[in-house]
């Protein structure tokens, strides 16, 4: 396969991201990754060079004679400086574990970015597909789909008892992790997210930031997926996370009705003061532009604005990333230097609409 510029998915519209999948105003969108080992090949955790090269050459081989992607992009990890690799990472295409590997390790991503795989990450394929709102079922059946092409090119290494084997054993049985990630600043403004977390802890599922585990709630995203891949089959565990998925999505409904019901001028405030930060800074860091945009979005949600569209907010989200506003600005840039651009980048985009 040929490799390609991480520049060329610069002029993508992110399609996890449109503003048309069910729920949408709460569910940002919905993801499924499933964990894949080569029958007879070592983990890429203890495989020498020449077996993750092997790798590579036959997870490319399974791609192109199952026609498993109609048209993609690939990237070859060792290939790509710090700043492509944090954009695939920004991008949600591809984990952090991936981004930071220095061995043989690829990426492969279909042209509208909703679907892929990563090859030798903590295992030898790492398969994902990503759609617009709550959608956990028509992921599934998409990236079920792939691995059935996949695996009538690939031996996937599968015990009858144990159901699919993993580098991880945290990952045995269907080794899949489902999540959708949740716009939830109703529940955050209302101080009820530490109990609605708890709750969701309570019953088996993990809740993390945008960019998975180990990183921050930053503007009120939040990551609700499985924690557990043994005894129970793909959809029986797809069902079990919609079913809560759909409890906190009322929980944030109702925390957004209550507030504008009860405390419409601290909704307002918080709205407003947002919009103007946005609109009219000169510097801005990231963490406050994650967290204001956040508040921009549930005043767009909610009808407050007629004047800013909702796939700009959503676009924003991506493009004030450090890595997005280096590329954009065609070289590196020091803290200082990304907050300035990152206020002007934002003060254009919202001028336009």
């Amino acid at each position: 396969m040929d490799m390609h510029s991480v520049d060329e998915l610069l002029g993508n519209r992110v399609s996890w991201l449109a503003d048309k999948g069910p729920e949408d105003d709460i569910a940002i969108s919905s993801r499924i990754r499933l964990a894949r080992n080569i029958l007879g090949i070592p983990f890429p955790v203890s495989a020498s060079q020449s077996e993750l090269v092997k790798t590579v050459a036959a997870v490319e081989m399974a791609v192109k004679a199952s026609k498993c992607f109609e048209d993609v992009f690939q990237f070859e990890l060792r290939d790509l400086n710090k700043t492509d690799r944090q954009i695939l990472l920004e991008r949600r295409l591809a984990s952090r574990e991936l981004i930071n590997k220095q061995t043989m390790a690829s990426l492969i991503v279909s042209r509208d970015e909703s679907s892929g795989l990563m090859i030798n990450e903590e295992d030898h394929i790492r398969l994902q597909a990503m759609r617009p709102g709550c959608q956990l079922r028509e992921v599934w059946a998409e990236v079920n789909e792939i691995d059935d092409k996949l695996s009538r090119e690939l031996d996937f290494s599968f015990d009858e008892k144990l159901g699919y084997l993993t580098s991880c054993p945290t990952n045995v049985g269907t080794a899949m992790r489902a999540s959708v990630m949740l716009h939830l600043p109703g529940l955050v403004l209302s101080d009820q997210i530490s109990s609605v977390i708890h709750g969701v802890g309570k019953l088996g599922l993990a809740v993390r930031g945008i960019f998975g585990e180990g990183t921050s709630n930053l503007g009120n995203l939040f990551q609700v997926s499985n924690q557990s891949t043994l005894g129970e089959s793909e959809l029986q565990i797809i069902d079990r996370l919609d079913a809560v998925l759909k409890q906190i999505i009322n929980h944030e409904k109702n925390a957004r009705q209550f507030l504008l019901e009860n405390r419409q001028n601290f909704l307002m405030n918080q709205v407003g003061r947002a919009y103007g930060v946005l609109r009219h800074a000169y510097v801005i860091s990231s963490e406050e532009t994650l967290n204001s945009l956040s508040a921009l979005r549930l005043g767009v949600d909610m009808g407050m604005f007629s004047s800013v569209e909702i796939h700009t907010v959503n676009e924003l989200f991506i493009l004030v990333q450090p890595s997005h506003l280096q590329k954009y600005a065609g070289r590196e840039l020091s803290s200082e230097e990304r907050d300035i651009f990152r206020a002007s980048l934002i003060r254009e985009r919202l001028r336009k609409n």
